[in-house]
């Protein structure tokens, strides 16, 4: 892997790296039941493991819709992940002001898909030290990645991921282009495929975002096949009552399976 993750383990096995929790911290008991059953699976199959989870959700469809237990509360939970695991952490920031926040508590900085052009963001991002994965826009080629990626390596920072997430051509879905995973490689950091999220379907009915989680694991697949160096997975014991992003999710009795169907493409193509 050419970021320097701490906490990462396996990185001789030529695995690619999961990035997996759920969307946000919905409570204190529950992140930490979803992050120590995708442990005990990545370990039992030598798959690099990265813990994400928003601790705030800034970005939703509608102003009464969940966005968090409170941000001091949703990170030191985080924190507490990674610690008791000794496991890289992740989260989104939105601001500035939450780069230098959230910096405190995790690993890995994340930069949503609707500010990957944000300058200011990227480079408070950068200058935290911390490693920067930044979202491909929906409305962004490929190719115009490379200059998020500028921007933070002209800030002094030069751990850099980039995730696909999907381009949306037409209103409400989204289509990925699996191009984008060797064009975004020539930047010479890890690209992620983020699956779940490639699979909303924004604003639907009453203003809820719906998705195809029947298609999760063909993408998933697609994307190993690809060559992507991590995949990007939300995930809930039972989606159907998330409070964010439910639609889109991976019920997590169904991880192992898709994780083991994965190593096989991987393993055919290494």
């Amino acid at each position: 892997m050419i970021c320097d993750i701490n906490n990462i383990k396996y990185t001789d096995t030529n695995n690619f790296f999961l990035i997996a929790g759920p969307c946000v911290i919905e409570n204190e008991k529950m992140p930490f039941e979803i992050a120590e059953k995708i442990n005990q699976i990545c370990n039992a199959h030598k798959v690099p493991f990265i813990f994400k989870a928003s601790y705030r959700k800034a970005n939703r469809s509608k102003s009464d819709s969940f966005t968090g237990i409170g941000d001091q509360k949703g990170l030191k939970i985080i924190k507490e992940i990674g610690d008791s695991l000794k496991i890289p952490v992740l989260t989104d920031i939105h601001s500035p002001e939450e780069a230098t926040l959230a910096a405190r508590y995790v690993d890995i900085l994340q930069i949503p898909a609707f500010l990957c052009r944000q300058t200011d963001l990227l480079i408070a991002a950068a200058k935290t030290g911390k490693i920067v994965n930044i979202k491909k826009g929906q409305f962004l080629s490929a190719e115009a990645m490379k200059f998020a990626v500028e921007k933070v390596r002209q800030a002094g920072n030069s751990n850099i991921m980039l995730t696909e997430r999907g381009s949306m051509f037409g209103y409400q879905d989204m289509i990925i282009d699996f191009r984008s995973i060797p064009i975004m490689q020539k930047n010479k950091v890890p690209v992620i495929l983020d699956v779940t999220h490639s699979l909303q379907q924004p604003n639907q009915v009453e203003g809820v975002t719906g998705g195809k989680p029947e298609l999760i694991e063909c993408m998933a697949k697609a994307g190993i096949a690809t060559g992507v160096d991590g995949i990007f997975i939300e995930t809930h014991p039972n989606p159907a009552r998330a409070k964010s992003d439910g639609a889109n999710m991976l019920k997590l009795d169904k991880l192992e399976d898709l994780i083991v169907r994965l190593l096989k493409i991987r393993k055919a193509i290494v």
